[in-house]
C-alpha cells in the first residue's frame, strides 16, 4: 500500500470528502487528490495532520514503521464493523 493509498482509505474511513479535507487542511480539493493518488509527495506535517484530522494517527505510526497499513485497516473494520 502506498502513503495515497493509505491516506485515502484514512479520509474515507472518517467520513471525509476530498473537498472538506482540502478545507480542513487548507489546501485545494485537487492537492488532496494528488497526494492520494501519489502524484505529489506528502511532507511530514502533512502526513501528520491527515492522520490527526482522519482520526488514525495509530494507522499512520505503524505505516511509518514499515506495519502493513492494509492488515490494520482490516482489523479495525472488523472490529468497528464497517466492511
Amino acid at each position: 500500500m502506498t502513503a495515497g493509498a493509505l491516506l485515502k482509505a484514512c479520509r474515507e474511513r472518517a467520513g471525509i470528502s476530498q473537498i472538506k479535507m482540502a478545507m480542513m487542511m487548507n489546501r485545494t480539493q485537487s492537492s488532496i487528490s494528488k497526494l492520494e493518488k501519489d502524484r505529489n509527495p506528502i511532507d511530514v506535517e502533512t502526513f501528520r495532520d491527515w492522520t490527526k484530522f482522519t482520526n488514525s494517527m495509530d494507522i499512520g505510526i505503524a505505516f511509518l514503521y514499515g506495519v502493513d497499513p492494509a492488515t490494520i485497516l482490516q482489523s479495525l473494520m472488523q472490529i468497528t464493523g464497517v466492511a
